[in-house]
């Protein structure tokens, strides 16, 4: 089965998609976050803010976990 891309519900910040990446690729949450800033001050900050609000509005949420 084919992985799919979704924003967390559960481990967001802000809109939930540097943990949706880091979900994806497997990779620590954090680390996606340190490297998405660190990026982001490398570019001056504006495409990276453009990229997370389009990706904010095109990668579908996943679903909550059930409290238990």
């Amino acid at each position: 089965m084919a992985k799919k891309l979704f924003r967390s519900e559960e481990n967001k910040m802000i809109g939930g998609v540097c943990a949706g990446f880091g979900d994806y690729f497997d990779i620590d949450t954090t680390l996606v976050r340190l490297m998405f800033v660190a990026l982001g001050l490398i570019t001056v900050m504006f495409p990276m803010l453009v990229f997370y609000v389009v990706a904010w509005i095109v990668i579908p949420a996943g679903e909550k976990a059930a409290p238990l």
